[in-house]
């Protein structure tokens, strides 16, 4: 664990062991903190927020820099350890780890820009003055699914606002979280400032980071169960809260689409991450005038992708995080064909050529998909497309809305009427429009409804960590 500045085991003397999940292959252990390490490294971080809330914003945009530097620099060996730790194939590795840089960058720009204002009074002899300071200490949860840019992404503005930091990383990935934090110390973060602790049970952490009053934010990216476990809990300290939850976007292809367009679309975003991605769309709606082109084309894709260990090459998805997630995407799979769904492509757990030594699942089309299925109402996390024909243009929204998540929405036409409609209509925080690619370090990320509170990322995600506070100066 890494608490003020330095290195340390659990003050259990405890490890847990981190695995491949490709090959179920130990690659490391960690310690195995509980409440009192929690206590420790909060603790760390209340004293060093004197010091570092009062550093100049340019100190702490240089910081963010050079940890930018740094992190591009190591793109290659973070990359590589993400796929050993976490299972994606080393190409979207990569990819995250540009994007993770890319959240130091913009919140060192952004730190820059923090500002205050003059506001006007009625009164001649008075004036007020408004300013945004830090928070104070921040606790944050982050999951395994992003394991490199889901810390970047809150720690990042959490540093530039002038706050401190415990991190708890997820019991999956703890090895990518402990790479991500030499970046940051390397790049001069000062002792206390960022502190880490590692568990295999993540609840004693949880219980302290929600009860203790030093702590004045909470940050959580996960399951939409946990979150509302520690929000709840949260709201008794009335701590700061942010929550990014689950979803179960819609995928909307209007009759005016390219179908073959549309469904390569959806094949890239379903299947990446083997489907373990918030944002990965769920429910695929398309018009009956366009189906038989979009599945034509969405089996040949589906067919051609290949499973396996992320290091090799050719390899498009990777595992599954542990076994229960390979019985959930199984049981929705097997619920759906019980009830009359049709699977062209896949629809098995992968064992051959030594891929029964990890969590595998094969790429997996549905078709028939009617309403009464397990895959229609509830969030997969895995390869699996499923997908729901529809004839009344009119009622599609109100089908794509009609789930308690709200964190992604698709849709593909060629009208920019029923684009902007479509738009403006759907309940979800992020729209893809002709585009399964809807995010970036500058722009808000975040969800309605059971997929969480606030945003990361743009000009939101700074405003998350900072309080607003207001001076009235009389002149007389």
């Amino acid at each position: 664990m890494f608490i003020n500045g330095a290195w340390i085991d659990a003050q259990s003397g405890q490890t847990f062991d981190v695995f491949n999940p490709a090959t179920g292959a130990k690659i490391g252990e960690m310690p195995d903190g509980g409440a009192d390490d929690a206590l420790a490294a909060i603790a760390a971080a209340d004293d060093a927020f004197a010091s570092w809330s009062t550093t100049t914003t340019y100190h702490r945009a240089d910081v963010l820099m050079e940890a930018w530097r740094i992190m591009g620099e190591r793109s290659a060996e973070l990359a590589k350890l993400m796929t050993k730790e976490q299972g994606k194939p080393l190409r979207a590795s990569t990819f995250e780890v540009g994007y993770g840089a890319d959240f130091l960058r913009w919140f060192a720009e952004e730190a820059r820009r923090l500002t205050g204002e003059w506001l006007p009074s009625g009164r001649p002899d008075q004036r007020f003055l408004s300013i945004r300071q830090a928070v104070g200490v921040v606790a944050a949860v982050t999951p395994w699914n992003y394991p490199m840019s889901m810390l970047t992404r809150k720690m990042a503005p959490a540093l530039a606002a002038g706050c401190t930091i415990v991190l708890k990383p997820a019991e999956a990935t703890p090895l990518c979280a402990k790479a991500i934090f030499d970046v940051f110390t390397d790049a001069g973060v000062p002792p206390g400032v960022i502190n880490m602790v590692t568990a295999a049970n993540p609840a004693p952490i949880g219980d302290v980071f929600t009860s203790d009053r030093r702590v004045a934010k909470l940050t959580f990216t996960g399951s939409t169960a946990v979150g509302r476990v520690l929000a709840a809990k949260a709201g008794q300290s009335l701590q700061r809260v942010s929550v990014e939850l689950g979803g179960h976007a819609p995928f909307i292809v209007y009759p005016d689409a390219d179908p073959e367009n549309a469904a390569k679309g959806a094949a890239a975003l379903k299947f990446l991450n083997a489907g373990q991605a918030c944002i990965s769309p769920n429910r695929l709606y398309v018009h009956r005038d366009a189906a038989d082109a979009f599945i034509n084309t969405l089996t040949k894709r589906v067919s051609g992708l290949k499973a396996g260990n992320g290091l090799e090459e050719g390899v498009g998805v990777g595992p599954l995080v542990n076994e229960a997630a390979v019985e959930k995407v199984a049981a929705q799979v097997d619920d759906a064909r019980a009830k009359g769904a049709d699977v062209p492509v896949g629809g098995h757990r992968l064992t051959d050529d030594g891929l029964d030594q990890g969590f595998f699942y094969a790429p997996t089309l549905l078709t028939g998909v009617t309403e009464d299925m397990t895959v229609y109402r509830e969030e997969t996390f895995g390869p699996v497309a499923p997908v729901v024909i529809y004839d009344d243009v009119d009622q599609v929204i109100e089908l794509a809305n009609d789930t308690h998540y709200g964190l992604a929405a698709y849709v593909y036409t060629n009208s920019m009427k029923t684009a902007i409609k479509a738009f403006e209509a759907l309940r979800f925080g992020i729209i893809g429009i002709n585009d399964v690619n809807p995010t970036s370090a500058s722009v808000p990320f975040g969800g309605m409804k059971d997929s969480g509170l606030g945003r990361e990322g743009g000009h939101e995600g700074l405003d998350e960590y900072l309080e607003t506070k207001t001076a009235g100066i009389s002149l007389r």
